[in-house]
C-alpha cells in the first residue's frame, strides 16, 4: 500500500472517529456541559483509550470550530461541544481577530456588549477592531443594536438572535422607545374586563318611595262619596294594570355596576386576563406573557384602581374603593382622566368633590361668589 493511501484510510478513520465522539457528546449532555479527558474516554469511541488517537481526534474537532477548549483555574482542560450551524459561522471568520470579536459578542447572548468593552478585553488598537466589527457586519454575523439602559452606547449582538427583553425594555418598548399610550390603552382594557367580571349590572329604580306612591292603597275604593272607607271585596276597584311612566314621582332608572356578594368565586385571575388580551388582538401581535400582563395588574393595584383577593385558593382582582361603578367603559377615551365612577349630582357638581369645602362661606377666600369651578359648572364664566 502507497503512502498516499494510507494517508487516506488514516484520514478516513479519523473522520469515523471525529463524528462518532462528536455524537456521542451531544447525546450525553447539553451544549454548554464540559468534559474532562477521562470523560471523553468513557464515552467508549476511542480504541483501546489511546491517548494519542484522542488528543488527535479532539484536536481536528477544535480546528473544526465543533470542539471549545477550555482551561479550569486548576488548570485542567476541558471541551464542550458546539453546534454545527454555530461552528460553521466560526469558520466563516477568517482571521484571529474576527474569531476574538465574535467569540464575545457570541458569549454576551442576547444582552450584547459594548464596543469599548470589545476592546478593552481584547487590548485591540481601535483600528483593527473596527475593522474586525466590519468584516463581521458584511458577513451577517453580528449587527448593531440599541440597548434601552444604555441608549447611547454602540452595541453588538449576533445577528442570528433576537435581543432580551432587558435589552430592549420587552413588549413596552416599540422601536427601542417607552410606549407609554400602548401601556396605558392596555391598563384600560384591563380594568374594564375586571369591572365586568367583579360586578353585576343593575338597572334598579333610583327611588323606592316612588313606587309606593305609584301603587293604589290595598281594599280601597277609587272615588265615591265615602272615599277611603274600607268596603266588601265585591265592591273594591281593581287596581290599574299597568303603572304609567309619567306618574308624578317617578325617577329614571340608573344603571350601574354593583359589587358581587362575598364569597363570590369568579374574580379573575392573572391567567385569564392574559387570555383575554392575547385574544382580543389589541397587543398587535406583541406576545405578552403571564408575567408581563401580571406588571400591568400591579400598576393598577397601586393606583388603588383595583385590589386582590384570594378565594378557594387563587388570586383574582377586582374593582376597589367605589361600591357603585358605572358602566361607561375607559378604554377607547381620549382624555387622560381615570375610570369614571358612578355619578351623582354631588359627585358632579364641584362642591360634592372640592378639597377646601370646609373652609368654603360668603367672604372667606373661597366661596361661592368667587369660586372659579362653581362659576363653569353653572356656565357663567366667559369661554
Amino acid at each position: 500500500m502507497s503512502r498516499a493511501a494510507g494517508g487516506d484510510a488514516e484520514a478516513a478513520k479519523l473522520a469515523v472517529w471525529k463524528e462518532a465522539l462528536y455524537e456521542k457528546c451531544r447525546d450525553a449532555a447539553p451544549e454548554n456541559d464540559m468534559f474532562s479527558q477521562d470523560d471523553l474516554l468513557r464515552l467508549d469511541v476511542i480504541p483501546n483509550k489511546d491517548l494519542m488517537l484522542l488528543a488527535r481526534v479532539v484536536q481536528s474537532l477544535s480546528d473544526d470550530k465543533l470542539f471549545i477548549t477550555m482551561r479550569e483555574a486548576s488548570g485542567q482542560v476541558l471541551w464542550k461541544w458546539r453546534d454545527a450551524q454555530e461552528a460553521h459561522k466560526y469558520k466563516q471568520c477568517t482571521t484571529d481577530e474576527q474569531v476574538l470579536v465574535y467569540s464575545l459578542v457570541d458569549d454576551a447572548g442576547g444582552d450584547g456588549i459594548w464596543s469599548q468593552t470589545l476592546q478593552k478585553r481584547l487590548n485591540m488598537h481601535d483600528s483593527v477592531l473596527k475593522n474586525a466589527l466590519k468584516q463581521l457586519q458584511t458577513k451577517g454575523l453580528i449587527a448593531p443594536f440599541k440597548n434601552v439602559e444604555h441608549p447611547n452606547k454602540k452595541m453588538y449582538i449576533k445577528a442570528s438572535i433576537r435581543p432580551s427583553d432587558r435589552a430592549t425594555g420587552g413588549p413596552w418598548y416599540t422601536d427601542q422607545n417607552f410606549d407609554d399610550a400602548f401601556i396605558e390603552e392596555l391598563q384600560r382594557v384591563v380594568f374594564d374586563f375586571i369591572k365586568r367580571q367583579s360586578s353585576y349590572h343593575s338597572t334598579h329604580a333610583g327611588s323606592s318611595s316612588s313606587a309606593r306612591a305609584q301603587a293604589p292603597k290595598k281594599g280601597v275604593v277609587q272615588g265615591g262619596l265615602e272615599r277611603g272607607k274600607k268596603r266588601d271585596a265585591r265592591e273594591m276597584s281593581k287596581p290599574p294594570s299597568k303603572v304609567s311612566k309619567t306618574a308624578a314621582g317617578t325617577t329614571p332608572r340608573k344603571e350601574a355596576l354593583l359589587p358581587l356578594p362575598a364569597g363570590y368565586t369568579g374574580y379573575p385571575s392573572v391567567r385569564d386576563i392574559a387570555r383575554l388580551l392575547s385574544s382580543s388582538g389589541i397587543t398587535n401581535n406583541t406576545i405578552l406573557s403571564e408575567e408581563d400582563v401580571r406588571k400591568l395588574i400591579d400598576v393598577l393595584v397601586w393606583d388603588n384602581l383595583i385590589e386582590p383577593v384570594r378565594v378557594a385558593g387563587k388570586v383574582g382582582y377586582r374593582v376597589a374603593r367605589v361600591a357603585r361603578q358605572s358602566t361607561e367603559p375607559w378604554a377607547g377615551r381620549e382624555d387622560p382622566a381615570g375610570p369614571e365612577p358612578y355619578t351623582s349630582p354631588y359627585t358632579e357638581a364641584p362642591c360634592g368633590r372640592c378639597p377646601v369645602f370646609d373652609i368654603c362661606e360668603d367672604g372667606g377666600p373661597v366661596g361661592p361668589s368667587n369660586c372659579e369651578y362653581f362659576k363653569t359648572w353653572l356656565g357663567l364664566s366667559d369661554p
